[in-house]
C-alpha cells in the first residue's frame, strides 16, 4: 500500500486560501488500490486537489480527505486516426498538463493553463475560461463511487456552466481528452497570452479565484462593483480592488470572515438587481447555506 493517512490535518495548507479548519483524516493515494483504505475511515469522503476553489469552514470536520498523487498525478497521450488521446490522472495540474501539452504541438488545451486546479476538480466544475473548458474535451472519466470504480462519458458527466453530475463524495481518478495536433509555436504563444491577461486583470495573494458564476448575459464582477462591493471588508476578508469577483484572505484570517462577505456581497447583488449568485465556490464544513 502506498497510501498515506494523517488524521486531524489542516485544511488551510492545503487550499489557496491558506485558512480554514481541520479534517479527521487527509489521505494520500497513488495507486487505485489504495482507495479501499479510505473505507476503514469515518467521515464523509471528500476528494481533494489543489485547493483552488475550496473554502473549509473553521473547527473540525469529520472529513476524510482524499488527494491523488504519485502516479495518479501524471498525465500521457497518444495520437489516433481521430486525434490525440490524453490520459490524465486526477491529481496532474491543469497548467502543467497545458505547458506540456503545447510544447509537444498538443492544441486545444491552451485555457487551461489559468485554472490553478487539477483535473479532478477541473471535471468536478467543468472548470473554463479563455473561451473553452473541460466538457469541449472530456471524452470520458474514471470515477471512485462507493467502494466501486466507474467509468462515465461526456454525456454521463452532464456538462453545464462551471457545474458537472459528479456528487460530492465522487473521486475522480482519471480523465481522457480527445485533443488535436497543431501548431506548436502558436500555441505556446496562446499560453503566453493568457497567462499576461491574467497577471494584468486578477489579483494576487490568498484568494480562490472567481468567488460566484457570471450570470447570464452579465458579469459577476461587474454586478459585484455596481452595489459598491470592491474593496469591502468584513473582519479578515476583503473583496479585491482589481477584480470585484474576487475575495482576499489575510494570512491570520479565518474562514467564517470569507463566508460571511459573500453572504454580504450575494445579498447586495440581489437587492439591488433581483439577481442571485451562484457560488463557484466548494464549501466543507459549513452548517448554513451561503
Amino acid at each position: 500500500m502506498t497510501s498515506q493517512v494523517r488524521h486531524d490535518e489542516a485544511m488551510g495548507p492545503h487550499t489557496t486560501y491558506r485558512i480554514g479548519g481541520s479534517v479527521a483524516s487527509f489521505v494520500t493515494v497513488e495507486e487505485v488500490e489504495d482507495l479501499a483504505a479510505t473505507s476503514n475511515l469515518t467521515g464523509d469522503v471528500r476528494a481533494v486537489g489543489n485547493g483552488s476553489n475550496l473554502l473549509v469552514a473553521d473547527g473540525r470536520h469529520d472529513i476524510v480527505a482524499v488527494q491523488c498523487v504519485g502516479a495518479l498525478a501524471d498525465i500521457r497521450w497518444s495520437d489516433s486516426p481521430e486525434g490525440v488521446t490524453v490520459v490524465a490522472g486526477a491529481g496532474m495540474d491543469l497548467p502543467r498538463a497545458a505547458r506540456r501539452l503545447a510544447t509537444d504541438g498538443v492544441v486545444g488545451f491552451a485555457w487551461a493553463v489559468g485554472v490553478p486546479g487539477t483535473f479532478g476538480g477541473g471535471v468536478a466544475m467543468n472548470a473554463g475560461g479563455h473561451g473553452s473548458d473541460m466538457a469541449a474535451s472530456v471524452s470520458s472519466v474514471v470515477v471512485w463511487r462507493e467502494g466501486s470504480l466507474v467509468t462515465l462519458t461526456a454525456p454521463e458527466l452532464g456538462f453545464g456552466y462551471r457545474t458537472s453530475a459528479l456528487a460530492p463524495r465522487d473521486v475522480v481518478i482519471e480523465v481522457t481528452l480527445r485533443l488535436e495536433r497543431g501548431d506548436a509555436a502558436a500555441e505556446s504563444e496562446r499560453l503566453r497570452e493568457i497567462v499576461r491577461w491574467r497577471r494584468e486583470h486578477q489579483p494576487g495573494g490568498a484568494n480562490a479565484g472567481s468567488v460566484f458564476r457570471n450570470p447570464p448575459g452579465d458579469a459577476a464582477g461587474r454586478l459585484i462593483e455596481a452595489v459598491g462591493g470592491r474593496g469591502l471588508r468584513v473582519g479578515s476578508a476583503s473583496v479585491s480592488t482589481k477584480h470585484a469577483n474576487f475575495i482576499i484572505a489575510e494570512s491570520d484570517g479565518v474562514a467564517h470572515d470569507v463566508f460571511a462577505l459573500m453572504r454580504e456581497v450575494r445579498r447586495r447583488v440581489r437587492d439591488e438587481f433581483g439577481i442571485t449568485l451562484e457560488p463557484e465556490t466548494k464549501f466543507w464544513g459549513f452548517e448554513e447555506a451561503l
